[in-house]
């Protein structure tokens, strides 16, 4: 980052949001309302139902976006909700995942017990092995899911490696933050293609909220993402997506454990 760009810091407390149009407010509005007025037939000011997209909603993910370093983000009602999402988005019958052998345990229940009946199948790895990775990978395999650090054992995995890898085998790569946060670790600066958070946890910080977002660099991965959500009805609720935004403006000060960073850095180093 340069002199002139926002710090890690600044980006918590204001990326995304902008004063309201109509009052002047600085506080991002809860938007609760299902439709909106349009102009004219497919001509509308951005919303039309809060099933597709909501203010509140898109605040919070250019905030997110702004942490990871990304340009999209894409919120959900559950982290579970945005990996179920994902897995739609790039898996059909035939494809083959492989994921960290130690993840969520919800992320275990969804590829072996529900996608696995679509013909999706899982191979759970140990992904902190990087021989072990290369093998698995020596098989087509359309997505690699990382979890690290993994919950709750911990477990890392080198996301510089895993990405490398992964991208040789022609699967996407996905990692799980939401243990670390963007404060201690950028998948995508190492490579990932999208990142992956509960933000009922560490992002929220409340015990307040469920939530869940995907985050990526590829716009063609976004419009993929955000036709899945609509069309399964997955968005995050305006109320949850505020209490999110109040939520990660002291990330920073909750997730921080290095205090060199902390007293000098303008961003947290990539480890």
């Amino acid at each position: 980052m340069t002199e002139d760009e926002p710090s890690f810091d600044t980006l918590a407390l204001h990326a995304g949001a902008s004063p309201d149009p109509t009052t002047g407010a600085l506080l991002t509005p809860i938007y609760q309302s299902t439709t909106y007025v349009v102009e004219a037939v497919g001509k509308n000011k951005g919303y039309t139902y809060s099933r597709t997209a909501n203010p509140t909603v898109t605040a919070l993910e250019r905030r997110l976006a702004a942490l990871e370093g990304a340009g999209h983000c894409v919120c959900f009602g559950t982290g579970l909700g945005a990996t179920t999402a994902l897995a739609l988005a790039l898996l059909q019958a035939g494809d083959r995942a492989v994921l960290s052998d130690v993840v969520y345990g919800g992320t275990v229940r969804l590829f072996r017990q529900v996608l696995s009946k679509f013909g999706v199948a899982a191979d759970f790895v140990d992904t902190s092995d990087p021989r072990a990775l290369e093998e698995a990978l020596r098989r087509p395999a359309r997505l690699l899911f990382v979890e690290t650090p993994a919950n709750p054992t911990l477990k890392l995995t080198d996301v510089e490696i895993a990405a490398r890898l992964g991208h040789a085998a022609g699967a996407v790569v996905v990692v799980d933050n939401t243990l670390h946060t963007p404060v201690l670790q950028r998948p995508l600066d190492l490579g990932a293609d999208v990142a992956l958070h509960s933000t009922t946890k560490f992002i929220e910080g409340h015990n307040a909220t469920l939530g869940g977002a995907l985050i990526t660099r590829s716009a063609e991965l976004q419009e993929k993402l955000f036709f899945l959500r609509n069309a399964i009805g997955a968005i995050q609720s305006p109320f949850n997506a505020w209490l999110t935004l109040q939520g990660v403006k002291t990330l920073p000060l909750r997730s921080s454990h290095n205090p060199s960073w902390r007293a000098g850095s303008r961003r947290p180093a990539a480890r």
